[in-house]
């Protein structure tokens, strides 16, 4: 069996609008470059000099913070926000907004700015629709995968439980660290080993349940009890990697976890 993680929310948002003063921090992570970092936020690469006194270089070393200016949109963390209601308000995912604000935590704090992603940037690099930044459609023999998948986790689990497992699923395919599609996050095998045990043991290839079938269906319109979780496991997993993820919530027999 595998992964997943919690965030509570109750939460007031404060966006501040296009054109305000404000400016929010990014960490430059391998592979960055000021023109990609500029296209992400929708600032030309010379407001990101000039933002932070470059001068006519483009020289960026991983780890370094840049200022953000604030042609973007830029969220005020208040008391209550969890990463999850944020990104969900704003029809991002959770990954997307950890990436682009160099997170690698789950953990706010009141006052924070957080730079919103792109719903564009996000959604549409990764094949997916624009405006909901959701999967709402898949092949037939995706869609009885990804119920295989979920009997073979979650059969024995409230049906809450089954479409968190299914939304980790999705979540991963929106997600830049995984695969894109349904069967490749599945049936991956990252640094050579099964990210799924029912693949391993062959439980995968076992008929869907029904009701597995409903939990595919409402994970793919759209319902995340795992609230944004990419990972799930079960408390007897002995695995360090992922007792170290940060939790967005504990649901039946799983923690569900966010990537780092």
């Amino acid at each position: 069996m595998h992964f997943v993680l919690t965030l509570l929310f109750s939460a007031l948002l404060l966006l501040v609008p296009v054109g305000a003063a404000l400016a929010a921090s990014y960490t430059v992570v391998p592979g960055d470059s000021l023109y990609k970092i500029g296209q992400r936020f929708n600032v030309s690469v010379q407001d990101l000099r000039s933002a932070n006194g470059l001068g006519s270089s483009s020289r960026i070393d991983p780890g370094q913070k840049l200022t953000i200016p604030s042609k973007g949109n830029v969220y005020t963390v208040r008391r209550g926000d969890t990463l999850f209601k944020i990104a969900q308000r704003h029809g991002v995912s959770v990954d997307e907004t950890m990436r682009v604000n160099g997170l690698r935590s789950s953990v706010l704090h009141p006052g924070q700015k957080l730079v919103i992603p792109s719903r564009a940037s996000a959604s549409v690099s990764r094949g997916l629709p624009v405006l909901s930044g959701r999967v709402t459609s898949a092949s037939a023999s995706d869609f009885d995968l990804l119920a295989r998948l979920i009997t073979a986790e979650a059969d024995n689990q409230a049906f809450e439980v089954k479409v968190a497992v299914g939304a980790v699923i999705l979540n991963r395919v929106r997600s830049y660290k995984f695969p894109n599609t349904i069967s490749a996050v599945i049936y991956d095998r990252t640094w050579g080993r099964v990210q799924f045990e029912p693949v391993l043991n062959g439980w995968i290839n076992r008929p869907a349940s029904p009701e597995a079938r409903r939990a595919a269906r409402e994970a793919l319109n759209g319902w995340d009890p795992s609230y944004g979780a990419t990972f799930f496991f079960e408390p007897w997993v002995s695995n360090r990697f992922l007792h170290a993820l940060p939790v967005a919530r504990r649901l039946g027999a799983f923690t569900f976890a966010y990537a780092r």
